[in-house]
């Protein structure tokens, strides 16, 4: 049975509507729809020329640049599978993707086609040009008649951010890419042609993809592509130059720009503010509120449910909760039995939705395990639910036994980022003796003096505010914390 082919659902209607309008900026260049549709259509002749064919596999290795929806659309018109890796896996995680996934081509820069060079002589690599735009000059004509695909033909792979090892490929199917556009950016964003749309996270990303790609072609929107590091700096100078109405980013980007600005308030024209990648903590959003007068959506997703199956809703946002479920989706909070909790009570948080995927690439034992026969994904995460609204208590692998009791390590955070005198912090097990008790790890606020009553004050600060048990025993000060290209923290090497 056939499908709708996603890249000509975000590509023709823009085409009729408004051609010539801007579909992205990057740095000083823009690329309109009518451009992008052309450029599209050569890149999948080029592939075709190539001899790439359906359901083959073609690596896109580039940052954020205007290449990179061309190169994605492009697989997409001719039945190749994309898999973004964008431009941040080292030479050991970008030989692990293309050896894994099997990718017959990729399509790099110069920078780092040397990180490519490494694999099998099947893999042949295109190096883009310096402007943004795939090297398809030769083929001056584009594609006529698009890829017709099938229920059961993968659109594009994303490979999970790897923090907890090895990146794992989630291979999805055409609708994975249209759903969340209308399930989450038209019910819950409300966003429209209107809107300007910047997100610090990067296109190779679940999150990001959704963001940058879909969105603004669906809705032909604009959207704003940043190739660089999302340093608070160069955010709002892109900010102040194009004015986005709409920002996704990460918890730790928001820290970032809050400790940027330590007096004064900051002025921004965004309309909507969302966060995802990890749990937006409460005095984040609270801190950000009272520098912009902005709230922020906290919403929770997966590489492997392809975007957002919670959100907040603008106008009704709570701090340190994930929204309510999006409606499309279902969700069981269940224990280790697989036993539904009570309401109010922790439980592991399954869910189930359209946009699943249906297993891991080269991994049945791992798919089965987390891909359940009812419909259900096994999220690895635990949740509470109160009155419809979810709130995030941390990764199951990441949950602290001490005492014969659970200690969730994102409330002791919680409670640490309070003290003011901590910028960021981060909470694993660590040994006590023959026990396991949690510790923290801690980034100082620029300026504050590492006296030996610190650690004391900020034990006591928590000892205040929650139960004795969940208070750190140890408490390390470090410049930073370790964290995956998507921002989350890998509390494996904290504990290392």
């Amino acid at each position: 049975m056939s499908t709708l082919n996603a890249a000509i659902e975000l590509l023709t209607p823009n085409l009729a509507l408004h051609p010539d309008k801007t579909a992205y900026y990057c740095g000083d260049r823009a690329l309109s729809f009518r451009d992008l549709d052309k450029a599209c259509r050569r890149f999948a002749r080029m592939l075709q020329k190539l001899g790439i064919a359906p359901g083959e596999r073609v690596l896109i290795a580039l940052p954020d640049c205007l290449a990179f929806p061309v190169a994605f659309l492009g697989c997409l018109l001719t039945g190749a599978v994309a898999v973004p890796a964008g431009s941040a896996p080292g030479d050991e995680d970008c030989t692990y993707i293309i050896e894994d996934c099997g990718a017959r081509l990729v399509v790099t820069n110069a920078e780092l086609a040397s990180q490519c060079t490494a694999v099998g002589t099947a893999t042949k690599i295109i190096v883009r040009d310096d402007d943004g735009s795939p090297v398809c000059s030769n083929f001056s004509g584009g594609i006529e008649n698009h890829y017709q695909p099938a229920d059961c033909d993968f659109a594009y792979m994303l490979y999970s951010s790897g923090s907890t090892g090895k990146p794992k490929g989630v291979p999805h199917f055409h609708k994975s890419l249209l759903l969340p556009c209308d399930l989450v950016g038209k019910s819950v964003l409300g966003i429209t042609g209107d809107d300007i749309i910047f997100s610090t996270s990067k296109i190779s990303f679940a999150y990001g993809l959704i963001n940058s790609l879909a969105f603004p072609l669906r809705f032909g929107a604009t959207a704003v592509l940043h190739p660089g590091k999302p340093d608070p700096g160069p955010i709002l100078e892109i900010i102040r130059l194009l004015k986005p109405s709409i920002f996704f980013s990460v918890p730790a980007i928001y820290s970032r720009i809050i400790l940027s600005r330590p007096n004064g308030e900051l002025e921004l024209p965004m309309r909507i503010c969302c966060s995802a990648g990890e749990a937006l903590p409460a005095a984040v959003f609270e801190e950000w509120q009272l520098l912009t007068g902005l709230e922020i959506l906290d919403g929770i997703g997966s590489t492997e449910m392809s975007y957002h199956f919670m959100s907040n809703v603008p106008g009704r946002a709570v701090p340190g909760s994930a929204g309510r479920l999006v409606p499309g989706y279902r969700a069981r909070l269940v224990d280790d039995s697989g036993n539904d909790v009570p309401a109010g009570c922790e439980g592991n948080l399954l869910i189930s939705g359209e946009t699943r995927s249906p297993c891991y690439w080269n991994m049945p034992e791992k798919s089965a395990e987390t891909m359940l026969p009812d419909g259900f994904i096994r999220t690895g995460d635990i949740f509470v639910e109160k009155n419809g609204f979810y709130y995030h208590r941390g990764r199951s692998d990441d949950m602290i036994k001490t005492d014969g009791r659970w200690v969730s390590p994102l409330a002791v955070e919680d409670a640490l980022r309070c003290h003011p005198d901590v910028a960021d912090c981060a909470v694993t097990a660590v040994s006590a003796g023959s026990f396991v008790k949690p510790g923290a790890f801690v980034v100082l606020k620029m300026g504050t003096a590492r006296t030996p009553y610190l650690p004391l004050e900020m034990r006591a600060h928590v000892k205040a505010r929650l139960p004795a048990y969940m208070c750190p025993v140890r408490i390390t000060f470090v410049e930073e914390l370790p964290r995956t290209s998507t921002g989350k923290i890998q509390r494996f090497r904290l504990r290392e």
